[in-house]
């Protein structure tokens, strides 16, 4: 059986949470783009390592609590619920 897992974040929420800081101002402050926020944010980009630990650090977070993988049976489960 092949296990399919997907890369997934809560950074749009933290991002809320945290004085809705905008992706711009997260962006400056860890030395990417605009765009590459909004990518990671929207599940297109996965972060390198280094950035994933620099947004944690930013936000005082753990990096899993910012970034977490999904899988297939995850992904069952939550199609199920609806």
């Amino acid at each position: 059986m092949v296990m399919i897992m997907k890369f997934k974040n809560n950074l749009r929420q933290i991002r809320f949470d945290a004085e809705e800081m905008s992706q711009q101002d997260l962006a400056d402050r860890v030395g990417v783009s605009r765009m590459t926020i909004y990518s990671i944010e929207k599940e297109k980009y996965v972060p390198s390592a280094l950035l994933a630990f620099k947004i944690a650090q930013i936000f005082d977070k753990k990096v899993e609590e910012v970034f977490y993988l999904e899988t297939e049976k995850d992904v069952e489960t939550n199609a199920k619920k609806i």
